[in-house]
């Protein structure tokens, strides 16, 4: 069967428990033809009805049993199963299901195609849904391709110079400012600490900023101030306490957090929130020469404590440090900072599960809850200060790691805590920032946690400018 070019395909989604009735309201040829294919609603399955000449007259999809919401991830894995071509929606959903059915279809569209040769393939398209949000598909379609196509570019070709770059091209197109120090000006920024873990690369670390403001209006006067960190580091080898191959095969993503500062900041930007925003990314490569950092070294920062080296390999925390303390001075209306910090909140939480720590407990509850209604989970932590004194030093004002092996992610958490004391309300979110198993939509690769949500969290949190 082919798809007609000229023309979209209906497509009709089903719950399993829709199926029997719809068939049966079907002429006898679709009817006899569902029945033959043995379709019963399975999530994902797709069944392709031809008309009368053997074109593709229809296509069914099947979005499984009804359990909660339907969300992007129910229609993901079309864009991948159905035929390249256009489709439209054949039957009614609301505004809030069907503007995630077009996420779902954008998002199942991704391809990262810059290394394969020959023609890119084709994904199936769905036309705009007539009560879907498709302002906020677009923006949030290209915030997460971006997000993506930054973690899935290995570090040849994405060091701390090009992630610079995405920023700053990010800056310009939203008519920002932009600033970076670069190598030895960091030093004489007083960031320290971002320059030691960077020093050893051959690309010189550095720290961007974006700084943007709505656009004049009524209501331009006193804005309250946000503020977004994201960790990038561009590869991290694991310094001089090296990590084994295994453990370095997926170290292009550990700039994850900056990735999907980046992507939230578009967001916002695009979306016209009614704050000032700043965007601060810490870019290194943790790379081993011989001036490398060292386990037992003692690291000034910013924020004017002493950090003794435990591990070379706990080096996010190290760059996220001094941008905290930038931040903080400033004593912003909210500090969120984004970061593949530890294994340990995969191993407690899984791949999927980004942790998240917040010194406001009301503040983390509701942005578990805008969130989930996002479709974009995220876990509360436990900030527990009973561990804080376990990242004690004999001969500095802390350690980078706990003597303790166990609750790793909370002593990231902790440790990030220390450098911000002025200002009132700060989430950290640890994750993960890809995809390891291969599903409908969904395949293995670059996947950018928690902008959907932290996205909606804000806006109920600050409302968009009135222009």
């Amino acid at each position: 069967m082919t798809v007609e070019t000229r023309a979209s395909v209906p497509l009709y989604l089903l719950y399993e428990e829709e199926v029997e009735a719809w068939r049966k309201a079907q002429s006898a040829q679709t009817a006899g033809w569902l029945g033959a294919q043995y379709f019963k609603g399975e999530k994902h399955r797709v069944v392709l009805v031809p008309d009368a000449s053997g074109s593709l007259g229809m296509a069914v999809g099947g979005l499984g049993k009804r359990q909660g919401a339907l969300s992007l991830w129910h229609a993901a894995g079309f864009a991948e199963r159905l035929p390249a071509g256009r489709y439209h929606l054949a039957q009614s959903f609301g505004a809030a299901e069907a503007t995630q059915i077009a996420l779902g279809f954008a998002y199942g569209g991704y391809r990262f195609e810059r290394y394969r040769a020959g023609r890119a393939e084709r994904a199936a398209a769905l036309d705009p849904p007539a009560n879907a949000d498709m302002v906020f598909v677009a923006s949030a379609s290209e915030a997460l391709t971006l997000a993506r196509d930054l973690i899935n570019t290995p570090a040849s070709d994405l060091g701390p110079a090009e992630l610079a770059a995405a920023a700053r091209a990010l800056a310009e197109r939203h008519g920002a400012e932009f600033r970076e120090w670069v190598g030895e000006a960091l030093l004489a920024g007083n960031f320290p600490a971002i320059h030691a873990v960077g020093r050893a690369s051959a690309q010189a670390p550095r720290l961007t900023e974006i700084r943007w403001t709505p656009p004049a209006t009524a209501e331009s006067a006193g804005l309250p101030r946000l503020v977004l960190i994201g960790k990038g580091v561009c590869f991290d080898s694991g310094g001089l306490d090296i990590k084994p191959g295994s453990g370095m095969a997926l170290m292009k993503k550990d700039m994850g957090g900056a990735a999907v500062a980046l992507a939230l900041g578009h967001m916002l930007m695009a979306g016209g929130i009614r704050a000032e925003l700043r965007i601060l990314v810490p870019a290194v490569e943790n790379a081993i020469s011989g001036n490398a950092y060292r386990p037992g070294d003692v690291l000034a920062t910013r924020k004017g404590l002493s950090v003794e080296i435990g591990n070379t390999d706990a080096e996010g925390r190290l760059v996220l440090c001094d941008a905290l303390a930038l931040a903080d001075a400033d004593q912003p209306d909210l500090i969120i900072d984004f970061a593949t910090l530890t294994g340990a909140a995969r191993v407690a939480l899984g791949p999927e599960l980004p942790a998240l720590f917040g010194t406001d407990e009301g503040v983390v509850r509701d942005l578990t809850r805008a969130a989930a209604l996002e479709h974009d989970p995220l876990w509360p932590m436990p900030l527990w200060m009973g561990y804080d004194d376990e990242l004690g030093s004999k001969i500095a004002d802390l350690n980078n790691v706990a003597a303790s092996g166990l609750a790793g992610a909370i002593f990231g958490a902790l440790f990030l805590k220390r450098f911000v004391t002025a200002t009132a309300d700060w989430l950290h979110l640890d994750l993960y920032a890809w995809n390891p198993k291969e599903r409908p939509g969904r395949g293995v690769g670059a996947e950018a946690h928690a902008v959907r949500g932290v996205y909606r969290y804000l806006l109920q949190r600050y409302g968009t400018v009135r222009t």
